[in-house]
């Protein structure tokens, strides 16, 4: 089901407070004024007191005979007063007696109670006969008459009703052009939205460009921040993996084109040994091939941003498991490896990352390293870091190149070994991802290539309780691994 549009909403929310706020104010109205009203009729009786305390008997029996006329209104024929009691007979009854108990005068139609049995000096509400009637005594303090006066309550004032029409009336016809104007400016506040909606409808994978809306409100400038943001990350994400593909496909074709070549050939050939030897270069290219699908792929994960899983450990573990990895190649070659410097030394980084970057390091060094030769893992500390330097004694690249080393698939030109040209490139990314630094420099004794990471130094365990870490003990003596 489709929800109502935020236009709709808003017009509905603003109307109901609207119309709550109109209602309380309207019961306001009419209590106040019916409150009033009463307060009028009350006034009357009081103000009567001191009239009639100076009337001499005579005036107060004609009084008495005529009656106090207490309507509010005058009638008149252009309107209708059944059920307006302001037009209505009601006349103000009197009852005055003098200081010895004695009558004076007493309207004929003043009602047969005693009233002295309610309190002076205050108008109270009796019934009589079935009807509502406002009583009030008081005693002439001058002449030392008591003066009670009676007057049927009016229910029925139009003085109410009218306040109340009053205010109903211009509501009514103003209720429906406030629902236009309503839903006119809700329009007008909701134009930033569609101009929104309209930008982002416009992007696709060919246009990632930011969003840019001029004299936007801040609730919009929050969410086209937002928008623009998820762009540049969707952008990102695209670019990379357009790169993965063209890489892939340039670095696949070569080796796959040379596995076709010698697959042809050991099929032409009618040689055993020559059919061997192709087949055994097509292991080879396949090999290769399987290397660098491996690496396009490492590359890939670490685009991705993927989380780390942080722990602290001794750095050169992980190098003596890369070194027992790769003994053999490096026997292969006459390739003395060694560790030197703290062998103490902890980092703070994902283990499994840095063994990646360790086994690229090392690969390079035996790749790249002169039959031999000698390849040293240096592990240095100090209050910031812990540097892992290694370096080997092999032709090393220029100065020029050396800042390319880090890039995709670049290979130095005195390179003469097989090779992808992604290691350092995962090096330098895994780096990266681990808050660390990569340098390059020269290698031992002022030849080959050296590669120093800086990693970040492990947090401090030892102080907490039951923490159990214990720091392993330096060992600054060269070992041979």
């Amino acid at each position: 089901m489709t929800e109502p549009s935020i236009r709709n909403r808003l017009m509905w929310l603003v109307l109901l407070s609207v119309g709550l706020s109109w209602a309380a104010m309207f019961a306001w109205s009419f209590h106040a004024a019916r409150h009033e009203v009463f307060q009028w009729d009350e006034t009357r009786l009081v103000q009567l007191v001191p009239l009639l305390s100076r009337l001499d008997a005579g005036d107060l029996a004609k009084l008495a005979e005529h009656g106090i006329d207490a309507r509010n209104e005058i009638p008149h024929h252009s309107r209708s007063v059944e059920r307006d009691s302001d037009f209505g007979d009601r006349f103000v009854h009197f009852y005055v007696i003098d200081r010895d108990g004695g009558t004076i005068a007493r309207s004929s139609d003043f009602p047969a109670i005693d009233s002295a049995a309610f309190p002076r000096n205050a108008v109270t509400d009796v019934d009589v006969k079935g009807g509502k009637w406002l009583l009030y005594t008081a005693r002439d303090a001058r002449s030392g008459r008591t003066i009670s006066l009676m007057e049927p309550v009016n229910e029925h004032s139009d003085l109410v009703s009218g306040v109340a029409a009053r205010i109903a009336r211009p509501v009514l016809f103003i209720l429906p052009v406030m629902m236009a104007l309503v839903w006119f400016s809700i329009g007008i506040g909701l134009r930033p939205f569609a101009l929104f909606l309209k930008a982002v409808q416009a992007r696709d994978g060919q246009n990632l460009r930011p969003i840019e809306i001029s004299r936007s409100p801040s609730e919009i400038s929050a969410v086209v921040t937002a928008t623009n943001a998820l762009l540049e990350r969707l952008r990102i994400s695209l670019a990379r993996e357009r790169t993965f593909t063209a890489d892939a496909a340039h670095e696949l074709k070569t080796p796959l084109a040379a596995i076709k070549v010698q697959a042809q050939v050991a099929m032409a050939s009618k040689d055993a040994g020559q059919q061997r030897q192709a087949l055994e270069r097509v292991v080879l290219g396949v090999d290769r091939s399987a290397h660098l699908v491996e690496q396009l792929l490492l590359l890939a994960r670490l685009d991705e941003d993927a989380g780390l899983k942080l722990s602290t450990f001794v750095l050169r573990d992980v190098v003596a498991e890369a070194i027992a990895f790769r003994r053999q190649i490096a026997n292969d070659k006459s390739i003395s490896l060694q560790i030197t410097g703290d062998g103490g030394a902890e980092v703070y980084a994902d283990r499994v990352l840095l063994r990646v970057l360790v086994d690229n390091l090392l690969d390079n060094a035996i790749k790249y390293g002169r039959s031999g030769g000698t390849v040293d893992f240096n592990l240095d500390t100090d209050s910031r870091s812990v540097r892992l330097t290694v370096r080997d004694d092999g032709p090393g690249v220029s100065a020029e190149e050396m800042n390319r080393l880090a890039d995709r698939f670049f290979r130095g030109s005195s390179a003469t070994a097989s090779g992808s040209g992604l290691g350092l490139s995962i090096v330098s990314r895994i780096a990266t991802r681990c808050g660390s630094e990569m340098k390059f420099d020269s290698g031992l004794n002022g030849q080959g290539l050296g590669v120093c990471v800086a990693f970040p130094v492990a947090p401090v365990f030892g102080g907490l309780p039951g923490s159990g870490r214990t720091t392993s003990a330096h060992n600054e003596r060269p070992s041979v691994a």
